[in-house]
């Protein structure tokens, strides 16, 4: 039986987020400071802000994933290339992977919780229609392909997510799934190329997706034929 939340709690959780960010100065300057650097893809901005934080730079960096999921479409490698020049691949690897699951169940949840109207204002109108229309070609697949893809927003998947039928584990298997790929491609290659053109490395990053991305449709390809030839 599915708990129905009050209206009025509903709304008072967004105006209590609202006024935190409108009176509390010192957290609104964090934010948009945080969502100028991920804007620019500075790389090197976003390491040194982290860095500032001093031992807690790990937390620092945990908080900004998961804000960075509900704040969509920003990107998120911006944060995952800094890890990884922080803290070593593998560590960066663990943090950026655990922080972006907590971010994208937390998208599913509020879209959950909120439904269509808000999580239209969280993304856009256009942008939950194209998630629309890659769930209804993909189906069940369509997680773990928008993850492997550098220029789908997955955030956005993940809000869209939680408005189909697809259940919360379904969608939490599928996401830890199909991220950890990309999540140590992107950290190995940011320990070693951070600082290097960006446009080079996303390249390459870019190839790699594409690859694994023609694997997955070529299966999706091949079991739609073998369900068609036992109708």
């Amino acid at each position: 039986m599915k708990l129905e939340v009050p209206a009025w709690i509903k709304v008072g959780i967004l105006l209590l987020l609202a006024g935190l960010y409108v009176f509390v100065e010192p957290l609104q300057f964090s934010i948009r400071r945080v969502v100028l650097i991920l804007s620019m893809v500075d790389i090197t901005a976003m390491k040194y802000y982290i860095l500032s934080f001093g031992i807690w730079a790990p937390v620092v960096s945990f908080f900004l994933m998961v804000f960075q999921s509900v704040a969509a479409p920003l990107p998120a490698f911006v944060i995952t290339f800094a890890n990884a020049a922080l803290f070593g691949w593998v560590k960066g690897a663990l943090l950026s992977w655990s922080s972006a699951m907590c971010g994208a169940a937390l998208c599913y949840g509020i879209a959950r919780f909120y439904g269509r109207s808000v999580v239209e204002r969280f993304t856009s109108k256009f942008a939950l229609e194209e998630a629309d229309r890659f769930f209804e070609r993909y189906g069940k697949y369509a997680i773990l392909i928008a993850r492997l893809l550098p220029f789908v927003s997955f955030d956005v998947v993940s809000y869209a997510a939680g408005l189909t039928s697809i259940g919360f584990w379904e969608f939490f298997w599928a996401t830890g799934l199909g991220q950890l790929p990309a999540t140590l491609v992107y950290s190995y290659v940011g320990d070693i190329l951070v600082g290097s053109v960006k446009t080079f490395v996303f390249g390459i990053l870019s190839l790699i997706s594409v690859s694994v991305l023609v694997v997955v449709i070529k299966k999706i390809i091949s079991e739609r034929n073998k369900q068609s030839a036992k109708v």
